[in-house]
């Protein structure tokens, strides 16, 4: 058992309580020096000899190893690069492809939007008869009919944290005949992930937020072992093909998941994700999960006792939960600028919910203490009304 929290790990500022890594998680303490190392002795001495000498044509494989393992995938299943938005892309494409048949894409309507636009994009380059269909997120199952090609849904939502049965949903996507993908945004790194248990084709991921790896930090996508060589990868990017310095002219996708790479992979970012993974070191997801659903209920029980004003937003079993709490509150948005004036840093989104995030690695029950005790402060003397904090700034 590893011992949480791990603060001495982390470059946090002093007086800062950080309740935001399910937004971007903070800097791990050894990350600077890595990206000192990657940027004077690997590009500037070795310069583009650092493909080889420094293995960065094979750093997307290798920090794909090290994500499955948190994602509950085999090693091999995960390869890292581009953005969330092309892995959406990549999956979404290749389940549609496997089902030629169907023509219905059905997620929810509490997915994160940019999810449902690469979704919207994709079905305009279709031919006719394609469609996006949105369920309520309690609704999913019972919506999935012979018609649905791809069953695509965030296991937790960004909003109010709220956790879809991921094995449930696989089973009755796969028993109907659709393809099942996930993304795992708000899961990796926050909780218990069993990608191989749960039987799905497909998944994707961000690394910038329980995953620490900064602003920008490639995402991931994982295929189905049995299905990564048969997958059809609609963006055939040159370092997707099997043999990319042959420069052929045609494509041939390559072998396994390495046919899911599309474009050159961003080392200096890579690196920072990478070494920013050493604090998983030694930590089960069970002992993350335990401490986080911990810290999540002394959340909920504290905020509720000394902040009548706010409503929860997030479910109240921790089981239907992932690692964030959210509260409704008419003021929120200035009120969580008063709050993150006063060193408590969370977010908002609209309309009115304040997020709170939940990461053991760095947050232990004092924290969750004091930042009750500022946010009840400021609600009871209405230090949020003013003028400054009702200004919304261009990224909330």
């Amino acid at each position: 058992m590893a011992n949480l929290p791990r603060k001495d790990l982390f470059d946090l500022p002093e007086g800062v309580i950080y309740l935001d890594g399910n937004s971007l998680g903070p800097l791990p303490r050894h990350v600077p020096a890595r990206v000192a190392e990657v940027l004077r002795a690997e590009w500037g001495q070795e310069l583009i000899r650092a493909w080889n000498s420094c293995g960065w044509m094979d750093q997307p494989a290798r920090v794909g190893n090290r994500v499955a393992r948190l994602i509950g995938a085999p090693e091999g299943s995960v390869v890292m690069g581009d953005t969330l938005s092309i892995k959406v892309f990549q999956a979404l494409s290749a389940a549609l492809d496997m089902r030629p048949d169907r023509r219905v894409i059905l997620s929810d309507s509490g997915n994160f939007p940019t999810d449902l636009y690469m979704a919207e994009g994709l079905v305009s380059l279709k031919s006719a008869g394609y469609e996006l269909r949105l369920a309520e997120p309690e609704a999913v199952e019972a919506a999935i009919d012979e018609h649905v090609a791809a069953v695509m849904l965030t296991e937790v939502d960004y909003r109010s944290g709220r956790r879809h049965d991921m094995t449930a949903i696989t089973r009755a996507a796969q028993a109907a005949g659709a393809v099942m993908i996930w993304d795992l945004a708000h899961s990796a790194g926050a909780m218990e992930v069993d990608l191989a248990g749960s039987n799905c084709e497909f998944a994707v991921g961000c690394t910038y937020k329980y995953l620490n790896g900064g602003p920008g930090a490639p995402a991931f996508i994982y295929v189905r072992p049995d299905l990564a060589d048969k997958a059809k990868p609609a963006l055939s990017g040159w370092l997707g093909h099997d043999a990319p310095f042959a420069f052929e002219l045609g494509y041939r996708p390559a072998p396994g998941i390495e046919r899911m790479r599309v474009g050159t992979p961003p080392v200096v970012q890579m690196s920072a994700l990478e070494a920013a993974l050493d604090v998983w070191d030694g930590v089960e997801m069970a002992e993350i999960r335990a401490a986080s659903v911990a810290l999540c209920e002394q959340f909920i029980a504290e905020a509720e006792a000394a902040c009548p004003a706010l409503r929860l937003v997030s479910p109240r079993e921790a089981a239907r939960r992932g690692s964030q709490v959210s509260f409704a509150f008419e003021h929120g948005y200035a009120a969580m600028q008063a709050l993150i004036a006063r060193g408590v840093i969370g977010d908002f989104r609209a309309p009115d919910v304040m997020r709170f995030g939940f990461m053991p690695l760095y947050l232990d029950e004092g924290d969750v203490s004091a930042a009750v005790a500022i946010l009840a402060d400021i609600l009871d003397n209405r230090a949020w009304d003013r003028p400054e904090y009702r200004q919304a700034s261009r990224v909330t």
